[in-house]
């Protein structure tokens, strides 16, 4: 077994050892979820907790660890009675991105159910979880059921595995820890709402602080024995000071001052529910066990809101995570009194910033008294004439996001588990049944039985029992929703560059990509103007990168709309060999006007008809307004063979929009 680095010998990152050491004292803080950039030891650090947690007593046997003080009564190796124990260090088991369903939560061997009536369980991560650490590395990643699983069973103490009326519950206590790496894409946030405590990491821009950094992980990856031995002490009086802190835990008082700072504080911050009080009180109680102390001070507060509020607060997708630590402050300090009167209540009118409200966006000018902004300087108030000119204009600020009408891929998929198009999943709804390859995972009982009935004659069936055999089991297969990659392709020429019109089409763009956040796909951006095209945002589950290259984007120039076309048809050929299960959504944002190059329209055509010959799903938002329409976007749907929506028709509440949708819109070549 390979030694790892000690806990210890980490170089800073002080709220992350904080918020483990924390979970240690208490596990009922309910987990860590810890997001940063790659390389700045979220693994390194959750590895070597393990090492310092406290030896566990367990049954021996005992596939579920259980405790021989109080074994589970449920337990499906128990009952457990009086008889030999042992001690083994605790466990920290790791579930892979790609791991199943059961082999998380464990499996039945269904022959044997079938056949014999018994309950042949195979324990899985949970189980051999309990008592220990379960980590998860790349949370953001995981399938949502399978997340949906793991927190159940994290909040219950429980898992309960059901198979085709077989049962079986297991203990299944554990601190639950998560990395992930924000740019990959987010959490949902009622999965973040189950973390107890949240830290941001990022590698220190201190040059002597990333000199020990690398001096240290030198030293262990040459001598990992010796590295570890010269941490020994250090390791020994933290793993000491874990037990104390378990041992005051109970004695900590939790008084009537400090209960009010919380509650204050999370209304303050306006977080939804119950449950960050009671974090915010079971991490305080923590703190002041850790620091040796049988009292929660309000310094213990402020700590426990800032590792408890962050994801917690209400905040758009796009918002940056974190607390304003001076409203923090000036709450706590409202709320510090005794004598506080009855009718007192904080001041509404905190300001923007930390999660209050919804921040107000940064100004780049004047605006009017409707908050919308004013023409810049030099600017004219409508539209710029089309393609006049080739300057850059100082990017548009994007409208207010709307919920949008819901855009799916036709046809059936088998990509990644998601919530836009329809596809066969392991969950979902049951449509029919197929023999199994590889593995049974999910029995279809009914085609089971009906392939199986016609053979027990020659099979010497005799009483009332049915004889099943492995050729007779059948696999249901199920239908669910897949997430897509949808490529963004954003016409950036003069002729959409009107600041008010511009303005219109990112808040469209923004909306879309809200929508595709909530349904878990991958997103790209192409943009073109001028004389070209270019890939602003390769694909990727990172919404928020679409978001900030979508605010910064420049424009002006000429449309070259068949160098985007051909710009994005390279993209998702790459993407298929990457992915080729993922399908792609494209999205071509544009008033449909084709100026760049020669033969511009000739050529924006035939690079249309490369997408309708892939079979690829287009939608083709019209951001052409005023009086006079020429339609062109309207004619660019059809060669893409798919649908054009104007901006208006977006919107999910549009009565235009209300029916139309890709699935069933797309023309005939």
């Amino acid at each position: 077994m390979s030694t790892p680095f000690p806990f210890t010998a980490v170089v800073g990152q002080d709220d992350l050892r904080l918020a483990l050491l924390l979970n240690a004292v208490s596990p009922a803080v309910g987990g860590v979820l810890v997001r940063g950039e790659k390389g700045t030891a979220k693994s390194t650090a959750v590895r070597a907790l393990s090492a310092l947690m406290p030896a566990l007593d367990v049954v021996a046997g005992c596939r579920f660890s259980c405790d021989p003080g109080a074994p589970d009564p449920a337990c499906p190796d128990g009952p457990h009675g009086p008889g030999a124990s042992e001690t083994r260090p605790a466990r920290m088991v790791e579930l892979p991105v790609g791991a199943s369903e059961d082999r998380l939560v464990g499996a039945l061997d269904i022959e044997r159910a079938l056949a014999e009536g018994v309950k042949a369980f195979e324990p899985g991560l949970l189980a051999d979880a309990h008592r220990g650490i379960l980590y998860v590395d790349e949370v953001n990643l995981l399938h949502d059921h399978l997340v949906d699983l793991l927190l159940d069973a994290a909040a219950m103490g429980a898992s309960y595995v059901e198979r085709e009326g077989v049962s079986v519950r297991h203990a299944s206590r554990f601190l639950l820890v998560g990395t992930m790496n924000p740019e990959e894409g987010e959490l949902r946030p009622q999965l973040l709402d189950r973390f107890g405590l949240t830290v941001e990491v990022a590698a220190s821009r201190e040059p002597d602080q990333r000199v020990e950094v690398v001096r240290r992980r030198l030293a262990h990856d040459d001598d990992p024995a010796g590295f570890a031995a010269r941490w020994a002490d250090e390791e020994a009086a933290v793993r000491q000071r874990i037990v104390a802190a378990r041992e005051l835990l109970p004695s900590v008082r939790l008084g009537d001052g400090a209960l009010r700072q919380i509650a204050a504080t999370c209304a303050a911050f306006e977080v939804d529910g119950m449950r960050a009080d009671i974090v915010m009180a079971r991490t305080a109680t923590a703190l002041a066990a850790w620091a040796g102390r049988v009292d929660v001070l309000a310094e213990d507060v402020r700590q426990a809101a800032l590792l408890a509020l962050p994801h917690r607060r209400r905040r758009n997708p796009f918002d940056a995570p974190g607390l304003d630590e001076e409203k923090l402050d000036d709450t706590l300090e409202e709320f510090s009194g005794e004598g506080r009167g009855e009718g007192e209540e904080p001041d509404p009118d905190d300001g923007p910033g930390g999660g209050g409200g919804r921040p107000a966006p940064d100004d780049d000018g004047p605006r009017n008294d409707d908050g919308a902004a004013e023409p810049g300087a030099g600017e004219e108030g409508g539209e710029r004439p089309a393609d006049a000119g080739s300057g850059e204009r100082t990017p548009a600020r994007a409208s207010e996001p709307f919920r949008t009408k819901v855009l799916s891929v036709p046809g059936i998929g088998e990509g990644a588990a998601g919530r836009r198009s329809r596809a066969r999943t392991e969950h979902g709804r049951t449509t029919g049944a197929r023999r199994p390859r590889g593995a049974l995972t999910k029995l279809h009982l009914a085609a089971t039985v009906q392939a199986a009935a016609p053979h027990q004659r020659a099979r010497g069936r005799s009483g009332r029992g049915l004889v099943v055999r492995r050729d007779d089991l059948r696999q249901a297969t199920r239908e669910g929703r897949e997430g897509n990659l949808v490529l963004f392709v954003v016409d950036a020429s003069g002729s959409m560059a009107a600041r008010q019109r511009m303005g219109a089409v990112k808040g469209a763009v923004l909306s879309l990509l809200l929508d595709a956040y909530q349904r878990r796909d991958k997103v790209g951006l192409v943009t073109f103007r001028g004389s070209g095209a270019e890939l602003a945002l390769p694909p990727t589950s990172s919404v928020d990168a679409a978001a900030v290259r979508l605010e910064s984007l420049p424009t002006g120039g000429r449309t070259p709309l068949a160098a985007g076309l051909l710009k994005a048809h390279d993209v998702l050929r790459v993407e298929r060999l990457r992915d080729a299960a993922r399908r792609p959504l494209v999205v071509v944002v544009t008033d449909g006007r084709a100026t760049g190059g020669p033969e511009p329209v000739a050529l924006a055509e035939r690079a249309a008809r490369l997408f309708a010959a892939d079979g690829t799903a287009c939608v083709v938002v019209d951001c052409e307004s005023g009086p006079v329409r020429l339609g062109l976007a309207g004619r660019l749907a059809d060669g893409l063979d798919g649908v054009a929506v104007t901006l208006d028709e977006l919107r999910a509440d549009s009565i235009a929009g209300l029916v139309r949708d890709v699935q069933g819109t797309r023309r005939a070549a």
